[in-house]
């Protein structure tokens, strides 16, 4: 699975780059599927997930190649055929094929998707609406069908704002029959850039990034350029390495208008932090602070995706903090690596985890078991004396192009095995 090694204690100095976004990149290659043309897409993260799904794409019948540092999309052919399992069971972002391929190819035979092990996860969200759609779904064991003769625009009230949900209904509603609105639509950054892409190809959709999306049917899309946006929850990963390391960071492309919550916790921890035109300048304090409570919850509150690596953080300050996980359940699953650690963190219900800050955690040989935990640990390393050795680097392959390369230029003593 290889091994991140990390010598800790050393400030961080520099400027990095922050990649494009893994959550904006997954659905907007999805979406390509629904162009009859050519795509070329800039600032796309070579990451784990995005090789699983250039493989789903390339099942289906999609041209797909690096050009440079852009990749390009040929789906002026596409079909419905057998997807590599690997590449579905290994990835949640699968997912939105259902709703792409409904679009283009009218269905899909899908093998149940996976992803992190971060709780149960169910897609009834998305089968209740796509039905109301003209969606038809048959299920076997591990197995999912959908067909339609013909999506109809829907009225559609989601019951809580997913962001899977979400991206489904409008991929199935960009060429559906009429017009689809979506009442309790998730408002993530990532649904905005969907959005955009998919209207610079043609498709007409206002209200995103908003709970009310509308979404008028079109005839056709065409193929297009795009850009794919910086990912926010690596540059709040690496703004909370330097709040762990210590030491005064540049982040550069950090999405800061879509980072308030981030920003305001690492101010409560006492970061100094000054937003540019072009980035995120960070200056560590000498010891971190405590926070009373911080809560995970929908954007534009605190990201679940760094819930993980705030609780590094937190385990290697000063005093008493609480982080209460109001999206997932098992999203502590990093808590007993941590205590290997030397944190005193203490888990209640599987929801609310009680932080008692020990200025200083001791290196040790800790095992990443998810994307989000296996950068908690990272983090946790960089703040650590001695050496932090992180088995299961393939599960933070899946969201950071080069973590250790990323780290090194800020000069971090880092190295992957």
């Amino acid at each position: 699975m290889g091994a991140i090694h990390i010598h800790g204690g050393i400030p961080l100095q520099g400027q990095v780059m922050i990649q494009g976004s893994k959550n904006a990149a997954l659905p907007i290659l999805a979406a390509s599927i629904l162009t009859k043309g050519s795509n070329l897409f800039s600032g796309c993260p070579r990451i784990a997930d995005v090789e699983q799904m250039q493989m789903l794409l390339r099942s289906l019948g999609c041209v797909v190649r690096w050009e440079g540092d852009k990749m390009r999309v040929d789906a002026h052919r596409v079909c419905s055929g057998s997807m590599p399992r690997e590449a579905v069971t290994g990835m949640r972002s699968s997912l939105t094929l259902l709703g792409a391929m409904l679009g283009r190819c009218g269905q899909i035979f899908l093998e149940q998707p996976g992803g992190c092990v971060i709780g149960s996860r169910p897609i009834n969200l998305h089968i209740d609406a796509l039905e109301k759609m003209n969606v038809k779904f048959a299920r076997g064991d591990s197995i999912l069908y959908a067909c339609t003769e013909g999506l109809k625009g829907a009225e559609i009230h989601l019951a809580c704002p997913s962001v899977g949900a979400t991206e489904n209904i409008i991929l199935a509603a960009v060429l559906a029959d009429g017009c689809t609105v979506i009442h309790n639509a998730a408002a993530e950054p990532e649904i905005v850039a969907l959005c955009a892409y998919l209207n610079v190809c043609g498709a007409h959709i206002e209200g995103a990034g908003t709970a009310c999306i509308r979404i008028e049917g079109v005839k056709e899309l065409t193929g297009s350029a795009f850009e794919i946006p910086a990912d926010r929850i690596v540059a709040g990963t690496y703004l909370f390495a330097c709040l762990a390391a210590g030491g005064s960071v540049f982040l550069e492309r950090a999405p800061v208008k879509e980072m308030k919550a981030v920003l305001e916790v690492a101010r409560a921890l006492g970061a100094g932090l000054q937003c540019t035109g072009t980035g995120l300048y960070v200056q560590a304090p000498n010891t971190v602070k405590s926070v009373p409570c911080v809560r995970t919850a929908v954007y534009p509150g605190f990201p679940t995706d760094l819930q993980s690596p705030l609780l590094a953080v937190l385990a290697g300050g000063m005093g008493k903090s609480i982080v209460e996980e109001r999206i997932f359940e098992d999203r502590f699953r990093v808590v007993p690596e941590l205590l290997r650690m030397g944190a005193k963190i203490r888990v209640e219900e599987d929801k609310t985890a009680y932080v008692e800050g020990q200025e200083c955690l001791r290196g040790a040989r800790v095992t990443a078991g998810e994307l989000r935990g296996g950068a908690a640990l990272v983090v946790a390393g960089l703040g650590a004396s001695g050496e932090t050795i992180v088995e299961g680097k393939k599960y933070i392959d899946r969201g950071y192009e080069n973590i250790c390369r990323d780290l090194r230029e800020l000069g971090a003593r880092i190295y992957s095995v």
